[in-house]
């Protein structure tokens, strides 16, 4: 299974989350998988991809050229692959991999993950979608969508297409029970062109 995880790349964060990044690269190595990552080597995102090389692991980088220098690129990647936009980089990276898994991390971390959640919900496609968050940083994020879940803003149906998990290990058996997704996932979507009106 190609997994793609997304993460943070900042060195300003408690260095518990680059371990946390070197765990999970440590574990989807043991398992046989392969990385797809966002193609910087600092941080979580280069202690993800180093730790999943070491293990054996294939590992796929996807970087904007303009962050080549702030992000500094993985040039250990097996493969890097040098986007000219942030679209561009998401389109590969969502392509290229059979499942997501969301770290802590900062805007751009929940963007990519909103953005691949609201796909599977639009069911554009039915790859797995777990986040590992063991210490509560996104707990308000959990908190909310459960209050527009109440509040009929979000369906049921999309909530539970992301899963939440604690530790790399219970992140990777949810990603492994998932299996490998399709392109395209029919249930969510057909529900949703049926509904009228439609809840953004």
């Amino acid at each position: 299974m190609r997994i793609c995880v997304y993460c943070s790349s900042s060195e300003r964060i408690d260095p518990g989350y680059v371990l946390l990044a070197g765990q999970v690269g440590t574990e989807l190595a043991a398992r046989g998988h392969s990385l797809v990552s966002g193609g910087g080597s600092i941080s979580c995102m280069g202690a993800v991809a180093r730790s999943a090389r070491a293990g054996g692991a294939s590992t796929l980088g996807v970087i904007p050229r303009k962050l080549l220098d702030l992000e500094v690129s993985d040039t250990d990647a097996d493969e890097l692959i040098v986007t000219e936009t942030m679209r561009e980089r998401k389109a590969i990276m969502d392509e290229r991999a059979d499942a997501f898994l969301a770290l802590p991390g900062g805007l751009g971390t929940l963007e990519e993950l909103f953005e691949i959640w609201v796909a599977a919900m639009l069911g554009m496609h039915a790859k797995p979608i777990v986040v590992l968050d063991p210490d509560g940083v996104f707990a308000h994020l959990h908190t909310l969508v459960d209050g527009l879940v109440d509040r009929g803003f979000v369906r049921p149906e999309a909530r539970a297409l992301l899963r939440w998990s604690t530790t790399p290990a219970e992140a990777l058996d949810f990603l492994e029970a998932a299996g490998v997704g399709s392109a395209v996932n029919p249930t969510v979507g057909e529900a949703i062109e049926a509904a009228a009106p439609p809840i953004d």
